[in-house]
This record gives structure tokens, C-alpha cells and sequence, in this order.
């Protein structure tokens, strides 16, 4: 058995409790893969999952991370067709991280979570483009039900899911309209592409989309923040609108506004990524949003900055302090 440096952590904590180990890599078994990584997309999850705070515990220490990479296949497990030794790849998060990670040099991954990279697309941005538009995709069309003419408003715009839904919104023709907090990622949401743009520590959010809608509210609010700001979103929504939570970077109380607001016939609900990956249809149709718009151009990965394995610390905390625009990518060299 051969060993690859892999990122492991032994007790829940900050970005320090993270560890480069040589670890046993093993032989892919059937329904697997085994990928040499060439680059690793990092997601808030997998902040929370270091830190305690996901939707699922760590199972046993120590504990591995990483949902989404890029990749070239070296071995295959039984039973598994449609991949070669050699093969670009991307990994499409979709598994648990109590079963495997993608934070090490090489990593074992299911098959059902691989998809071929598409030519022309770079290791970089091939490990961050399907964590942003399979959510994006998913939560808007899927689950939120977003079509030509509609409004949503974005919270978190300026994170890699937040421009993946302007670009989704403006896909099936409807009206994105980002938030933030202060006038600094203004003018980079307007170029993403962002039909308005309401600064909240300025400026009234339901009062603005109202303005903006010619006083009807919005018909979806797709919202990563949580906490007291659901209020003003259920106020932003149209009656028979919805709000759908994908997230809490506030790490606030949610609270239920309905009999504060008296009752508006309005939808709040969660939404979480594996509704979709592990639903094999929601999944194909994801994948074909995805890989359609990649042949296309209205798929873009947004990178805003990478760091080398080595850094895998500095990159979480350059995750956590949240100045990015886009994605956060480490590179793994070889």
C-alpha cells in the first residue's frame, strides 16, 4: 500500500487543528475510483465539519475533509464502467465525509460521484464549478421552482454559490438581485452580472425589492446567512413566494416570522445540496444544466484565489474571514 500526504484533523476546532499526514491511500473497491488530485475546491461545509457545527458529526477521529476536486484517474474498482487510468475528472460532491475526503494528494472516491472534466477546462477551475452551480441549479430550479420573469434575491452573493445562482438566474431568464452587507463587493456583483444590488447596511432590503417590483416582492429569496435577516427576506417575497435557507453564516436564531409579520402566505423552508446529488434524476438533470452551460460559456467557474496544500490552514482561515469573491482553490502539486 502506498501512502499520500493527507489532510487530517483529530479534535473539532479552528483552521489550527488542521494536519498534513502521510496516511495509507488503499486500493479503489468496487464502485470506486482512485484519483491522483491535482486541485481541491473549498466550501464553507467543510469549515463547519472541521468546527462541529455541520449537519452531520464527525463519526470517528481522526477525520478526513473534502467534497469537491479535480483530479486524473489511477485505478478503478470492480464494476466500475466508463473510466480509464489517466482520465481527467472532476469530483461532484456527493458523499459522506465521514466516508471519504479529497483533501490529500490521492483519495478514493465512488464513482457515481465522478464526472469526465471537459476539454479545454483547466484542474483549477474543474474543482470549482459543481459545488456552486449543482447548489445553485438545484436549490433554484429544482426546489425553488425559479422561472423566466421571476425575482430572487441573493444573500452571500459575492461567495462561489451566490455568483453561481446570478448566472442561474439569468439562465432560465429571471431577475437576480444580490445583497451585501457594505458598498465593497458592489461594483464585482454588478459585473457578475447582478440586475441590482442592495447594500443592507444602507439601505432598507424589503423596502428596495419592493421598489423593484413594483411593490409585488420578490418570488424566491435564496438565502446562505440565516439568522434575524430572514425577516426582512419573508418581508421582501411576494404572497406565495418562498425563502429558502441553503445556509447559516450568521450563526445566529433563526427566527419563524409569521405571526410577527401577521401570517403572510409565505413558504420557509431548508435546502441542502444533497437533495439533489443524491437523487439520481435531480442529479442528471443537474449535471446536464452544468455540463451544457460549461460547452457554452453561461457556466463559469469564479476563482478568486488559490494556495498550495501546504497552506491548507491559511486557506481556511482566508475562507473564514470572507473578503473572497468566488472560490477558494488549493493546489495539490505532484
Amino acid at each position: 500500500m502506498s501512502k499520500a500526504r493527507t489532510v487530517r484533523f483529530h479534535a473539532y476546532g479552528g483552521p489550527e487543528v488542521l494536519r498534513i499526514e502521510e496516511v495509507e491511500v488503499g486500493e479503489p473497491g468496487p464502485g470506486e475510483l482512485l484519483l491522483r488530485v491535482e486541485a481541491i475546491g473549498i466550501n464553507r461545509a467543510e469549515a463547519l465539519f472541521r468546527g462541529g457545527h455541520y449537519i452531520e458529526p464527525v463519526r470517528r477521529f481522526p477525520a478526513r475533509l473534502g467534497l469537491e476536486a479535480s483530479g486524473v484517474v489511477e485505478a478503478v474498482g470492480e464494476g466500475v464502467t466508463g473510466f480509464a487510468a489517466g482520465q481527467a475528472v472532476s469530483v461532484v460532491p456527493s458523499f459522506s465525509m465521514n466516508d471519504h475526503g479529497v483533501y490529500a494528494e490521492r483519495a478514493v472516491v465512488p464513482a457515481s460521484s465522478v464526472v469526465p472534466r471537459p476539454e479545454g477546462l483547466g484542474a483549477v477551475e474543474a474543482a470549482a464549478v459543481w459545488m456552486p452551480y449543482v447548489t445553485a441549479y438545484g436549490g433554484l430550479v429544482e426546489v425553488g421552482g425559479l422561472r423566466a420573469g421571476d425575482t430572487v434575491v441573493l444573500t452571500a452573493a459575492s461567495s462561489s454559490v451566490g455568483l453561481a445562482a446570478i448566472r442561474t438566474a439569468h439562465r432560465v431568464g429571471a431577475v437576480p438581485v444580490a445583497t451585501t452587507r457594505t458598498r465593497a463587493k458592489r461594483d464585482a456583483l454588478l459585473r457578475a452580472g447582478a440586475a441590482e444590488v442592495i447594500v443592507t447596511e444602507e439601505e432598507d432590503l424589503a423596502e428596495r425589492v419592493l421598489a423593484l417590483t413594483d411593490g409585488r416582492g420578490a418570488d424566491l429569496a435564496f438565502d446562505a446567512v440565516a439568522g434575524p435577516g430572514v425577516t426582512d427576506l419573508v418581508r421582501a417575497v411576494a404572497p406565495g413566494g418562498t425563502v429558502l435557507l441553503y445556509g447559516g453564516v450568521s450563526g445566529l436564531p433563526t427566527p419563524y416570522p409569521a405571526f410577527d409579520l401577521g401570517m403572510p402566505a409565505v413558504s420557509l423552508r431548508t435546502y441542502t445540496m444533497p437533495e439533489t446529488t443524491r437523487d439520481p434524476e435531480r442529479l442528471r438533470r443537474a449535471r446536464a444544466f452544468v455540463e451544457s452551460g460549461l460547452r457554452t460559456g453561461a457556466v463559469e467557474p469564479a476563482v478568486d484565489r488559490t494556495f498550495p496544500l501546504d497552506a491548507i490552514v491559511a486557506a481556511h482561515r482566508a475562507l473564514e474571514a470572507g473578503h473572497q469573491v468566488g472560490k477558494i482553490v488549493v493546489t495539490v502539486p505532484h
